[in-house]
Order: structure tokens, then C-alpha cells, then sequence
């Protein structure tokens, strides 16, 4: 059965799942519907564009990003390693289930690699005037690739107006298992070059 994380929560992925070799990340969110008028639309102004979330995995060796390639996103499908891939771009964030889905192999991860930070930023958000606010029914969840199980899943529930990209969580090896964070953390990074500086 799934474990429903709260923010701050941690799972013993290793401890949930016997035998956990291989997971699928899957993140989801919405575009919620804008009031026209308000703080928020005289602040940030219309968004006639669609939302263009992208996902990505962050890989880190002792807390940190030594190298742009442990950065595996939509234009970098498959880390080096090929133990962290990337499922493809979601352009829209429209219909049911996940947006986007990151395969980790955790049995293969090299060993020096001891986080990997799940993160999602919008594309062109200072451009198009647009901002986490936006974005309602946003999750992460975790899933035993080798029957499909959901392991946990962390609803953000926390209201994001301004914040244009959103640490969702990080899968860590400590003591020679796999743990998961809920982080939910909203910051104003408009892009991955300065979503990745804060872990040099």
C-alpha cells in the first residue's frame, strides 16, 4: 500500500519495497484557473500561454553538482552512467496520471552519486509571466518498477504564487540504502543553471 507523505516526511525506500532495484518517478500538476485582476495578475500579468513544466534530476556526489552532466533533463535524456533517464518533455501538463516520469536504477547508481534532486521548473516562466501559483495538484510519487507499485506519493499542497520552479524532492543512499525526501521547496530560479547553482 502507498505511503502519502506530508512535506519533510521520509520513506526507507530500500526498507518499503525488498528488493528494490529500479523506480519510475512520476510528477504531475495542473494549470489552475486565473481570476482575472487580483495582486497576482497586476503583478505578473496575463498568461495566455500554455504552462511548460519540465522535470529534472539533479545527481549530486557528496551534496554536490561537480559536472552539467549529472543533470539529466529534456535535453539531456540519459545521464553518462545510463542509470538515470529521462522519459520525454511534456509540453502542456494536460490529462490524467504522471506529466513526466524519470527511471532511476538504483542498484546501478555509481557510488559516488549519494543524492539525486528531483526538481521542475517552468520553462520561460520570467518571459512569459508565469509562476507556481499557476499550478495546482501538483505531486511526486514513487514507483517499484518491477510490478508497478506505487511505493509513496507526496501531494504539494502548499500555495506557490511567485515561485518559478519547485524542488520536489530527492532520493538519497545512506548507509547503503535508498531513502526519499518530500521537499515541496518553491524558489524564484527562473532556469536550471541557477536551480543547479545551489548545490556547488
Amino acid at each position: 500500500m502507498s505511503i502519502s507523505l506530508q512535506k519533510g516526511q521520509k520513506v526507507n525506500l530500500s526498507k518499503e519495497s525488498a528488493g528494490l532495484s529500479k523506480i519510475i518517478v512520476g510528477l504531475g500538476w495542473d494549470a489552475a484557473e486565473q481570476k482575472s485582476g487580483g495582486f497576482l495578475s497586476s503583478l505578473f500579468g496575463g498568461a495566455p500561454q500554455a504552462i511548460d513544466c519540465d522535470a529534472s534530476a539533479i545527481m549530486l556526489k557528496n551534496g554536490k553538482f561537480v559536472d552539467k552532466q549529472d543533470l539529466v533533463y529534456f535535453g539531456n535524456l540519459k545521464h553518462k552512467s545510463k542509470t538515470v533517464t529521462h522519459m520525454g518533455d511534456n509540453l502542456t501538463g494536460d490529462g490524467e496520471g504522471d506529466d513526466e516520469q524519470i527511471v532511476i536504477e538504483l542498484a546501478k547508481v555509481p557510488s559516488e552519486y549519494d543524492r539525486i534532486v528531483i526538481v521542475v521548473n517552468i520553462y520561460s516562466a520570467v518571459s512569459r509571466k508565469q509562476h507556481f501559483g499557476m499550478i495546482k495538484n501538483a505531486f511526486i510519487r514513487l514507483v517499484d518498477a518491477s510490478n508497478n507499485k506505487e511505493i509513496c506519493k507526496y501531494n504539494l499542497t502548499d500555495d506557490y504564487p511567485g515561485m518559478m520552479a519547485m524542488i520536489f524532492g530527492e532520493v538519497y543512499r545512506r548507509d547503503g540504502e535508498w531513502k526519499f525526501s518530500a521537499i515541496g521547496q518553491g524558489t524564484q530560479d527562473p532556469g536550471l543553471n541557477e536551480l543547479t547553482a545551489r548545490y556547488r
